[in-house]
């Protein structure tokens, strides 16, 4: 007998063998399936209707309502602003030059007079055509000079030709008692020629006579020298003492 003869069936054989293949196939399945969890635990039947319809659920609890913050497309969005008028040009230069412009100095009325000597610059400026510029000019002078004698001495002050000088004369009174004397006999040379009245020249001179003189009497020893004219004479005698 060959080995071939083991595998050989015959075909009621093979219809046997398939019969039994599909049993053991049917009966595996039943086992894995009997294997697998109930749903429901032993002891507890259930009714056909609770296993059809679901058991009702439980209402949640309420939850508060918070209030709903606004969201980042509304903090964003820009306010809507009213439109204002457009401002002429004009009216812009207006109010940025008034801004930066100082208030304007109350003037005196027509008939006021001032007395030169006692006047600060707030007075200066309330004089019509003095401004700032010239009260600041007017009082710088009348200290170098030691107050002014002569209402006509304005006619020095830097700025003020003729015609200033003819309107702004009639404003003024001029009181000789403030003015400072200059102690010729005792002030140093460098203290004589800061005088608008005196140069280098004339201050030298004076201190050489007062070595010569030791004392300087009067104006008539400063006549005779060279460096001294009438017209000096005039404009420097209210301004020098010579005790």
């Amino acid at each position: 007998m060959e080995w071939r003869d083991f595998f050989y069936f015959s075909r009621g054989e093979r219809q046997a063998l398939a019969v039994l293949l599909v049993l053991i196939v049917i009966t595996g399945m039943i086992l894995i399936l009997r294997q697998q969890p109930d749903s429901v635990p032993e002891g507890e039947a259930v009714s056909p209707v609770a296993a059809q319809s679901p058991a009702p659920e439980t209402p949640a609890p309420a939850v508060p309502a918070v209030p709903e913050k606004p969201s980042a497309r509304r903090q964003t969005e820009p306010r809507r602003t009213t439109a204002k008028p457009r401002e002429s040009v004009s009216g812009r230069v207006q109010r940025m030059t008034s801004l930066d412009r100082p208030p304007r100095a109350e003037k005196f009325k027509p008939g006021t007079t001032l007395e030169i000597n006692a006047a600060d610059t707030t007075a200066l400026k309330k004089v019509p055509g003095i401004g700032s510029a010239f009260a600041g000019r007017i009082i710088k002078y009348r200290n170098l000079l030691g107050g002014f004698h002569s209402i006509a001495q304005l006619k020095d002050v830097y700025g003020i030709d003729e015609e200033k000088y003819a309107a702004l004369s009639p404003w003024f009174t001029v009181d000789v008692s403030y003015v400072r004397k200059l102690p010729v006999n005792s002030l140093p040379m460098d203290s004589l020629r800061k005088h608008p009245y005196i140069n280098y020249r004339q201050a030298r001179a004076i201190e050489r006579l007062r070595r010569q003189k030791k004392q300087l009497s009067g104006w008539e020893n400063l006549q005779l020298l060279d460096d001294f004219t009438e017209n000096d004479r005039l404009r420097m005698l209210p301004y020098l003492s010579f005790e």
